[in-house]
């Protein structure tokens, strides 16, 4: 049997690395994962999310996200030093990002979680806009018209919480608006920090800035900031709030990096049928015929804004003048 060399070991690594590079297959199956992960994370934090403070269920979750990308981070040899830059973003990132765990935690007190869910869908379209105001982006007259009709669907499922609830029934907007900032500002920092790292880290940094706010409002009487140690009875829920939501987002960093992003986006909506599903078997709620409707209306939107895009992607750049052509004639300028 003729020796193994070097080399060969190297080729072969190069050529399982390429093979896994484009496997969409295996990334939808991972998108699958966060449509599931993501609503049985939620679902935990309803059962809970009355009798607890919102500070410690953000503290449970950044709490997982902090341990459990730690293992890959060092069998992978991953670095978790960044720029000053990187830290920055990050910081930030952090505030926005706990800012709308916060409000979408706080829905889940009001709201089914199906239509909670929904509502935060509007999302891509709040992104849409996000990009074409701030980053300049080009976003046609058909995606805008997507974005709108996206809108009164989201319209026809608020109403109704609306009416029921009040106020609280908008919070998953605040979650929508403050999600696509959240996606704007990883954008500016994805080619320079490795994802799982980003996990890792977000996580730590967050669990920082939880600690801070418990003490400086430790002996207000503001419920969801008192950073107390949960009773034993909430232990476990809260083990599974942090699991869920933790493999959830490392499913969708995954995904990412195994189908493009062109393959994934259409999955995403595979999460609300599945919130659908969770809600009616661990909290008997289903939406009602108006809000159903808007949820269809919402997918339908979210599915043409994906298309348009995908369709935007794919256009062909516009040829080259080819490189003997003659200068323009400028003899008649001006006549």
């Amino acid at each position: 049997m003729a020796p193994v060399r070097a080399i060969d070991v190297v080729l072969f690594i190069s050529a399982l690395c390429r093979m896994i590079s484009d496997r969409p297959l295996t990334g939808i199956l991972f998108m699958l994962g966060f449509c599931l992960f993501a609503p049985m994370s939620d679902a935990a934090t309803k059962t809970i999310a009355v009798a607890t403070p919102l500070i410690v269920l953000l503290f449970a979750r950044y709490a997982a996200q902090w341990l459990m990308p730690l293992p890959v981070i060092l069998m992978t040899d991953r670095t978790l030093r960044m720029s000053g830059r990187v830290m920055r973003i990050i910081l930030i990132r952090c505030l926005v990002h706990a800012g709308g765990l916060a409000a979408m935690f706080a829905s889940f007190r009001y709201l089914p979680l199906a239509d909670a869910i929904a509502i935060a869908f509007v999302f891509p379209f709040i992104l849409l806009l996000l990009g074409h105001v701030f980053l300049k982006e080009h976003v046609g007259i058909r995606r805008l018209t997507a974005c709108s009709v996206g809108f009164i669907g989201t319209l026809l499922i608020i109403q109704p919480s609306f009416a029921a609830v009040g106020l609280p029934a908008l919070l998953p907007l605040l979650v929508a608006v403050l999600f696509a900032v959240l996606v704007l500002m990883t954008r500016q920092i994805a080619k320079e920090y490795d994802p799982i790292c980003l996990q890792s880290t977000s996580g730590f940094v967050g669990l920082i800035l939880l600690i801070a706010s418990g003490l400086m409002f430790r002996d207000t009487d503001i419920f969801d900031l008192q950073l107390l140690m949960p009773p034993p009875s909430a232990w476990g829920t809260l083990f599974l709030v942090g699991f869920f939501g933790t493999l959830a987002h490392i499913s969708m960093t995954y995904a990412v990096r195994f189908a493009p992003s062109a393959t994934l986006a259409p999955m995403q909506y595979v999460e609300i049928p599945l919130a659908t599903f969770i809600g009616w078997v661990v909290f008997g709620e289903l939406p009602n015929g108006l809000a159903a409707v808007g949820i269809l209306i919402t997918v339908i939107a979210g599915l043409a804004v994906i298309y348009f895009e995908h369709r935007a992607n794919r256009a062909p750049p516009l040829p080259a003048p080819p490189q003997d052509a003659p200068p323009p004639d400028r003899s008649s300028y001006g006549n």
